[in-house]
This record gives structure tokens, sequence and C-alpha cells, in this order.
């Protein structure tokens, strides 16, 4: 009796590897996405520049990727804690409702692990790879952020973006200390600045998603209070912003570009700033209230000051002249 064995087809077996390539792919991103990518983002604009100030040129390339690199893994273990703990809330809000873990493509058991794993290699990365002070401040820019502000503050009060801010501006003092070792004044106003502009940044997201932070429990200074006492407060934190990027002018010191890109991008922030007060005043609808615009321009605002930080000590130190 002949047997027949029937090969699978190529097609099938291309088919296969397709299909186990997406889900690989899919799983990938999934836990990618616990990470909040635009966050980390957002907090690499602040680390990196302030490594150019702090080694008044251009610090060792090799240093720069291990302290991204580490600063980027704590960020999303901070981010995965983040999104375990809130994922009951996360679940009520239509921002949030498709994250990983709101969708049950990733179990908490296995979001928990990954972000403490995260945690403990960007620590012992940050430790050897860089040294062991920007470790610490990592830590505790983590403990910052899913103890302080995560657990204790922000379902409890109003002034939870304010102070679980804090964590926020530890990428600032990471960055310098990676090439420094220490803390200087400089370092200290730039951790204010992002500690003053995260407010301002932050609660136009909030106005814009007032609805469903309501919804979901998280008393968020435009759910508790009115638009227009809401943006007297953006106000005068996007002020006391703008002074203290132009207190690090004599602290640091700085030269002419960052001056000139401190007093022009704050001065449209500022404009910003008041704009959105004066439609606050005139109770309009949140489509006329815009509030995304200022948030929006908060980043870009940021990214340019920072971005001031980075070129101006090139010219400033290596070429005085032209400062």
């Amino acid at each position: 009796m002949t047997v027949t064995t029937i090969e699978p087809r190529t097609s099938d077996r291309t088919d296969d590897l397709r299909s186990t390539d997406r889900s690989l792919r899919t799983v990938i991103g999934n836990y990618v996405a616990l990470t909040k990518p635009r966050i980390i983002e957002l907090l690499l604009v602040t680390t990196f520049p302030v490594m150019f100030l702090a080694e008044r040129g251009i610090p060792n390339v090799w240093l720069i990727l291990a302290t991204l690199i580490g600063g980027s893994l704590s960020a999303g273990s901070a981010n995965a804690f983040n999104c375990y703990l809130d994922r009951d809330i996360d679940k009520l809000m239509h921002r949030t409702e498709g994250r990983p873990l709101v969708t049950g493509a990733i179990s908490p058991r296995n979001a928990l692990i990954f972000a403490s794993v995260l945690g403990v290699v960007s620590t012992l990365w940050l430790g050897f790879l860089v040294n062991w002070l920007s470790a610490a401040l990592s830590v505790g820019a983590l403990l910052l952020y899913v103890v302080f502000y995560t657990m204790l503050l922000k379902r409890r009060t109003s002034q939870n973006i304010v102070w679980g801010g804090v964590a926020g501006c530890m990428p600032v003092l990471i960055g310098w200390s990676s090439v420094t070792n220490s803390m200087s004044w400089a370092a200290v106003v730039l951790f204010l600045v992002v500690f003053f502009w995260t407010p301002p940044h932050y609660w136009p997201l909030s106005m814009r998603f007032k609805d469903d932070y309501a919804n979901a429990g998280v008393p968020m200074l435009p759910v508790v209070a009115r638009d227009t006492a809401v943006a007297r407060q953006i106000v005068i934190y996007s002020w006391v912003t703008v002074l203290l990027t132009l207190a690090l002018v004599p602290v640091a010191p700085m030269g002419w570009i960052y001056t000139v890109l401190a007093v022009l991008s704050g001065g449209l922030f500022l404009f910003e700033a008041h704009k959105l007060q004066v439609r606050a005043k005139q109770g309009v609808s949140y489509a006329v209230l815009k509030p995304m615009r200022l948030f929006h321009y908060s980043i870009s605002y940021l990214t340019l000051v920072f971005l001031g930080v980075a070129i101006d000590p090139l010219l400033y130190f290596a070429l005085p002249g032209l400062s």
C-alpha cells in the first residue's frame, strides 16, 4: 500500500508566517502602548538638551544614548504601573478606553510584571552605565509618579497635577547629573520651569476631557472649578513659567540664542493663555473655548525653550564672541 504525504502548500505556510508576524507585532505594540511613548518623548525633550548645558558643549555620544535609553525604560515602567493602577477608571473614559489593560489585550498580572522588570532594568542600566545619582533620581521619579501622584493624589485632590507633576520634572535633574554626577542652580531653575509649566500644559487637556474625568470620579481642577477659575490659574502659572525661563539667563549663564527663543516663545505662550482666559470669561462653549490650542502649543513652547538650552551653550562657550 502506498502512503501519500500531503505537503502544505507554499501559500499556506506563507499565510501562517504572516499571521504569526502580525500577532507578534500586535503583542509588542500592546506592551509599547503601556509605556505611553508620547509622554516618554516629551520627557526626553527635557533630558537631552540639559546634558549639553551641563557639559558646556557636546556630551559623550555613548553617555547620551545610555542616559536616554535608561530614562526611557524608567519612564516606561512608571507609565505601565500607571496603566495597571488606573485600569478601573481608564475603562470609564473615552480617551483611555482603548488601552491594552482595558481591552484585555494584556492581563493585569503581565502588565505588573512588565512594569516591574522595566523599573529594575532601568535602575541597573543607569547605575552601571551612567552613574548611581542618576539611577537614584530615576527611582525617585518612578515612585513620585506611581505612589505620590497615581495612588495618593490623582483621585483625591484637584491639585493632583500640580504636586504630582514633580515626577515629570525629574528628567531635567537626571540629564544634568548624568554629565556632572552632581546638581547645580541651573538644574534647579530648569526643574522649576517644568514644574510650573505642567499645570498650564495639562489643565487645558483636562478642560477638553472634563466629562471623562467627571465620569471616572477624578477631581481634576476643571471638574471641580469654573472655567474662569481654571483659566486664571493657567495664566498665573504661565507667567511664573516664562519668568523662570528668563531667570536661567543670569544663573547658567545663557547667551542671546536662548534669550531670544525664551522671550519670543514665552510671549506667544502668554498670549495663548490670556486668550483662553478671555474666552472663558465670555462663557463660550468648549468648541469656541479651544483649550487644546494652548495644550498643543505648550508642547511646542517647552520644546523651543529646551532647544535653546541645547544650542545656546555650543556658541556661548565655544564661540563667546557670537553670544
